[in-house]
């Protein structure tokens, strides 16, 4: 990810405090176009602090950071006490980001029927349940397309349907170029598409390999275990090629379709099977049906899910997690 780099940082620390312990030190990180970076560490040991640093929310005690595009974040707390309805806080928070004022109220209107809130429009956000309120901080967070999304435990609080369309909407981001770093309590949290991914230890980031050290088949069993998957069958013209851009959003395939570059290859077969995350699958199907010339889509199916193994027996006084 050393080319085309759309945030680094160099040599960053923070501390609170003139004379207080530090929380991270020695940082160096560089985050290209497209990625999806994944931060993990312990309770309190300095992640939000990580994130608020990308956003631009604090500045570094020392070293620096080059190369912020437009930003947006989902703080793991939402400050839903302010002077607006849910629609009017959007809408100002994408003029806030540059939207001219007609393409930001109908991008706010927008995100809140993507995440099941356009009842609650004309809502003040202090009458939100905690719910709701996720909903419109997530939603503030797209409604201006960043360049860089910062979420910091943004899953939490949502419902399915709303944690999903969050997949989406990542996939989208990258897809487009945008980078998005995220934290989550949950280890499955969008395994099997993370590019890459950090831990802090002590002051300290330290690199770790996307969903640990489990071979590329067993990536996939577990990808289907949390299921659902989407199956996309398709038919090209004999020797085409796969489309370019499918390469970017068809993170998984049945078979070797797409280069680790993300370049189309050459003399596909005739008949090919994707599988790909179901946030994945507009992305992929779009580009299918627009590639010139467009791939015949056959069939559109779930995969069916595996069952995961069953959990291990708590030991004799210790209770199950």
């Amino acid at each position: 990810m050393e080319c085309d780099l759309v945030v680094r940082l160099s040599g960053v620390g923070r501390r609170y405090g003139l004379r207080g312990p530090w929380v991270l030190r020695g940082v160096d990180l560089g985050i290209g176009a497209g990625a999806l970076v994944r931060v993990e560490g312990a309770n309190g040991s300095g992640k939000s602090t990580l994130l608020r640093l990308l956003a631009g929310i604090d500045a570094p005690s020392e070293g620096r950071v080059t190369g912020r595009p437009r930003t947006a974040f989902v703080p793991e707390r939402f400050p839903a006490a302010m002077p607006f309805t849910a629609l009017g806080y959007l809408a100002h928070m994408a003029r806030v980001h540059g939207l001219a004022r007609g393409a930001a109220e109908r991008s706010a209107e927008q995100w809140l029927e993507r995440f099941g809130a356009a009842g609650f429009a004309g809502t003040p956000l202090s009458h939100l349940s905690k719910g709701s309120s996720q909903k419109v901080a997530v939603a503030q967070a797209l409604v201006a397309a960043p360049g860089l999304l910062v979420l910091d435990e943004a899953w939490t609080g949502l419902d399915a349907a709303a944690r999903a369309e969050l997949d989406r909407a990542v996939a989208e981001r990258t897809a487009a170029g945008g980078c998005v770093v995220f934290v989550d309590h949950d280890p499955r949290r969008l395994a099997g598409v993370v590019d890459e991914a950090y831990a802090v230890e002590g002051t300290a980031l330290e690199r770790r390999t996307p969903g640990g050290s489990s071979s590329a088949a067993e990536e996939r069993a577990s990808a289907m275990r949390r299921g659902p998957t989407v199956v996309i069958v398709t038919r090209g013209p004999e020797g085409a090629e796969l489309p370019g851009p499918v390469a970017a959003v068809a993170v998984e395939t049945g078979g070797a379709v797409t280069g680790e570059t993300g370049d189309a290859m050459s003399h596909a077969p005739a008949s090919r099977t994707l599988t790909v995350p179901e946030s994945h699958s507009d992305l992929v199907l779009r580009e299918l049906l627009t590639a010139r010339p467009p791939w015949h889509v056959v069939t559109v199916e779930r995969a069916p899910v595996i069952p995961g193994p069953a959990p291990a027996p708590a030991a004799e006084g210790q209770a199950p997690r």
